[in-house]
């Protein structure tokens, strides 16, 4: 009898421990891996350097090669779950840079084709001065160091020279004379508030777009440094512990528990999770960039409005010619007669007819509600929503999948890291510093990783791009004098408050400027200076340095006045 049960007793001993068949874990191992190296009963494990040393499935090269897929699977968990960052970044700044892209080249069509019909030779002849403001629009969207402001200041002050030619026909001007017209016009706004208004539409929506597709391809690169991972030696130990030490032990379909989980990849991805504060403030920046592209800073209304506006702004100097002339005779001369018409009125030629019309309201160029943009907008906002705490969340998104550990409900009958049963310690919270405390890796809490610092950085970078894009300012120019419309009666100045003054946004305007016929003295260059065609500088900072030798050209009549009144008042007239 007691022969029997001695017997008995090495024979439950057998199956349960070194004899126990490995036919479950040879199966599951042999879908990936040769078997040729994997044992059909258990042997001793004291070769292992990860798992148990206790009665394995495992020989070493399974170890080795179990441990390589634990890394390998780690790193596809990441890569698929930032799929959808990435490719929301890459397809979304794909579509709207070609959509910006379109909204400019249609822009020039529209105006090409309504000024050709509507001014007719009188435009075909100055058409280089619109390409070119198109030009300079396009560039400074794709990234080149250019201020709107100065392209403004450059097309006003060509088309006011332009303009002036065209409205005084009876009058030869020279090169001087015209440079003296371009230098008062800021003050003679001669465009009225035209420019400002166009500046401000325009300069604000362009440098939202800019900065947003801009941010969006940031994003994509930042996605794809931080799921470029390094992965330690800690990390990968762990991850063969979690996964794949039960398939040593013969229990194959056993998955960590959750918790278990949870520490190994918050240990793993602890540097990931430091993002997480300066990437909320990254897709905030973008959503409510987003929000001013489809709201006061709509970028299809203000190319819609550049043709419009410009129009109206001729429509405005040929209706008060009389006045502008006056005060531009009355600062820089009365001008050489043209011989065959002297004797003419502006008004006379054409049998009356003016040279310029306005749009009809046919011709004007308009935007329906739901607008491609409007849609895009939409779509963006919804994929970026969910992407705030994407890192920090990244652990509980890779555990929560059924394949990477078991359900939470299943805490009793998952793998702790030793056998089947509950998992005790509890989780740590996120981030490098407290995974001081983690019991599943040894983390270096105090070297802090310089990729991640790097990325930190240009986080923060792009962050106060797209803020000051959101105030309507380049951060390209934040530090320059910001003095948009030089010849038109000017635009705010830097850090100007922008109105949301599109139909639907709101009422406020912007303040204007003084009116046309309150002119300050200002500093101009020496007056043999060259005009910018014949020089390379620009023609912000020609009208912006006037000299007060210059700006008293305005002030002999005035000067006249007051000695005319002293000698009255003194003879007590």
């Amino acid at each position: 009898m007691i022969k029997m049960t001695l017997m008995c007793v090495i024979a439950l001993w057998g199956v349960a421990g070194g004899a126990r068949s490995c036919g479950e874990s040879r199966r599951v191992y042999g879908e990936k891996h040769s078997l040729d190296t994997a044992p059909h009963a258990r042997i001793s494990g004291e070769h292992l350097r990860v798992c148990a040393r206790d009665y394995t499935c495992c020989s070493s090269e399974m170890e080795d090669t179990l441990a390589q897929q634990s890394q390998a699977n780690f790193l596809s968990a990441v890569r698929d779950t930032s799929h959808f960052l990435l490719t929301t970044f890459t397809q979304r700044h794909r579509r709207l840079d070609e959509f910006f892209r379109e909204l400019l080249d249609g822009a020039e069509r529209s105006m090409n084709e309504m000024f050709t019909q509507t001014y007719g030779h009188l435009y075909t002849q100055n058409a280089h001065m619109f390409q070119q403001l198109f030009t300079d629009l396009r560039r400074f969207y794709t990234g080149s160091t250019v201020s709107l402001s100065e392209v403004l200041a450059d097309f006003w002050a060509g088309l006011v020279e332009r303009m002036f030619s065209l409205v005084n026909p009876q009058y030869e001007f020279s090169e001087e004379y015209l440079e003296c017209v371009s230098k008062h016009a800021e003050q003679l706004q001669p465009f009225g508030d035209l420019p400002q208004k166009l500046h401000t539409q325009v300069s604000r929506a362009l440098t939202a777009a800019r900065a947003l597709v801009q941010g969006l391809a940031a994003g994509r690169d930042i996605v794809n440094k931080v799921t470029e991972l390094t992965v330690g030696s800690e990390c990968v130990r762990a991850l063969m512990r979690q996964w794949f030490c039960p398939l040593c032990r013969g229990s194959p379909s056993l998955k960590p528990c959750h918790s278990l989980c949870l520490n190994v990849m918050k240990g793993c991805l602890a540097n990931q999770a430091d993002l997480d504060s300066e990437w909320n403030n990254f897709i905030d920046a973008l959503m409510l960039l987003v929000q001013k592209l489809g709201g006061p800073f709509h970028f299809e209304l203000a190319t819609d409005s550049i043709a419009v506006t410009v129009s109206e702004g001729i429509m405005f100097m040929q209706e008060n010619s009389f006045s502008v002339s006056a005060k531009v005779f009355q600062g820089c001369g009365i001008p050489r007669p043209t011989p065959a018409r002297s004797k003419r009125s502006p008004r006379a030629r054409d049998n009356g007819k003016p040279a310029f019309r306005s749009y009809s309201s046919v011709e004007k160029p308009t935007t329906a509600s739901g607008t491609n943009l409007d849609r895009l907008v939409e779509e963006l906002q919804e994929r970026l929503r969910p992407m705030r705490g994407f890192w920090v969340t990244l652990p509980h998104t890779i555990c929560n999948d059924e394949h990477m550990s078991a359900d939470v409900t299943n805490e009793d009958r998952c793998w702790n890291g030793q056998t089947r049963g509950r998992y005790l310690p509890p989780v740590t919270a996120d981030g490098l510093v407290n995974q001081i405390n983690n019991p599943e890796l040894e983390v270096d809490v105090a070297r802090p990783d310089v990729k991640t610092r790097r990325l930190i950085m240009e986080l923060r970078v792009v962050v106060n791009r797209l803020r000051l894009a959101q105030a309507g300012r380049d951060a390209e120019f934040i530090d320059s004098d910001v003095e948009a419309g030089s010849g038109s009666g000017g635009a705010g100045e830097a850090g100007e408050r922008f109105s949301d003054d599109w139909p639907g946004y709101g009422s406020f305007s912007p303040p204007r400027n003084a009116p046309a016929d309150r002119l300050h003295p200002r500093d101009t260059p020496p007056a043999d200076r060259l005009r910018p065609r014949d020089i390379p500088t620009n023609k912000r900072n020609r009208l912006n340095g006037r000299s007060r030798s210059d700006a008293g050209r305005l002030s002999p009549p005035l000067l006249s006045v007051l000695l005319l009144f002293t000698v009255c008042f003194s003879l007590g007239l």
